[in-house]
This record gives structure tokens, C-alpha cells and sequence, in this order.
């Protein structure tokens, strides 16, 4: 399948874009989180990618982050929801605020994102609440060395079992400049045992 695409951004007009990958252009839907830090038209541009085949239609989606990407599989995994609702939920809030509202169960804040109804919101809560959901991660080809040891530290500690909130608590509690992932996993299961 197509897991990421690399080409020159051609055309945006939201929920719409274009990138042209050697002469071939792939047409994709993005939520708004992408489209704020797209670069300007006729610029490089990398994103992560999710091909979607139904029987009438086939569509590919585009994801600045790979974060992105897993919060919009993962949201389309509750019952009753599909990619429109994913859609508007990357659009409406970002992966590590989406991630806190459903440990904290907070409907409420939930159904303020466009086309999320209270019972659809407490659906999301009961079967994502104990899923190992996405924090925000680095783009493609951007962010530090840090960002990315910060990133994979969280990821494995929640791969551990702590919640996504807990684990990205954690990491970010103990990380400092120039650490590997390995070395803020080790600080942070270190500390949370004092």
C-alpha cells in the first residue's frame, strides 16, 4: 500500500491536495492539522499516507505525522464511525489533547468537535479509553533529536502499559537535551519507582 508520499505540493484548497510525485499526482484528503503547516504551493513536501478502499470509491489520505496517521486508524476502529469523523476529529483538536480528553473521559469537550454527538463521544471513551492512543509526534523529516528520543520514549512506555497520558508525563519529566530514547526510559521507570 502507499504508507507516505514525497513530492512537490501542487495544489491545496482544504479538505483538498495535490502533490506531484515524478510527474504522477496523487490527489489526497487532510484534516486542518495538516493543512496549517503545509508549505507554500510548488514546495517539497513528505507526508504519511492511509489508502482507504471501499467498494464504490478508493481514497488516500494525507498526515504530516505519523501520530496523525494512528489517531485517524484508531478512531475509525469505534463502531459507527468512519474517515468524515476522523477527519473532523484531527481538524478539531490535536493528537495529545484527543489522547487526554478520552483517559479523562470528558464528553463534553468531545462533542464540541463538528459532527461528534454525545452518545458517539461516550463511545469513543469506552473503546479508546483503554487503547495505547498516538501523542503528537514529529513530522517527516523535521524535529530534533530530541523530539524524536522524547516521541519513542513515550511510545514505549505505553507499549509497557502506562497510559498514553502517564507515559508522555513521564518522559517529559526526565528528558533532558542530547538523550537517547533508551536513556529517558530507563530515567523514567527509574523515578516512577522512588
Amino acid at each position: 500500500m502507499i504508507g507516505r508520499l514525497r513530492g512537490t505540493l501542487i495544489h491545496k484548497q482544504p479538505p483538498w491536495l495535490v502533490i506531484d510525485v515524478h510527474g504522477v499526482g496523487y490527489e489526497l484528503e487532510a484534516p486542518m492539522s495538516t493543512f496549517y503547516d503545509l508549505p507554500e504551493i510548488g514546495k517539497d513536501v513528505q507526508l504519511f499516507t492511509h489508502y482507504a478502499q471501499k467498494e464504490d470509491s478508493v481514497s488516500l489520505y494525507g498526515f504530516l505525522t505519523d501520530s496523525e496517521r494512528q489517531l485517524f486508524r484508531d478512531v475509525q476502529r469505534v463502531s459507527g464511525i468512519g474517515a468524515r469523523i476522523a477527519l473532523a476529529v484531527l481538524s478539531g483538536v490535536s493528537v495529545g489533547d484527543f489522547a487526554r480528553l478520552i483517559q479523562t473521559s470528558d464528553v463534553a469537550a468531545l462533542t464540541r468537535i463538528p459532527g461528534i454527538g454525545k452518545k458517539t463521544a461516550e463511545r469513543m471513551v469506552v473503546e479508546l479509553r483503554d487503547r495505547s492512543l498516538p501523542t503528537a509526534g514529529p513530522a517527516l523529516g523535521a524535529g530534533s533529536i530530541t523530539h524524536d528520543a522524547l516521541s519513542e520514549a513515550t511510545v514505549a512506555l505505553q507499549q509497557l502499559g502506562y497510559k498514553p497520558v502517564e507515559a508522555e508525563r513521564m518522559a517529559k519529566a526526565v528528558a533532558a537535551d542530547g538523550d537517547t530514547p533508551e536513556s529517558i526510559i530507563r530515567k523514567a521507570l527509574q523515578q516512577a519507582l522512588r
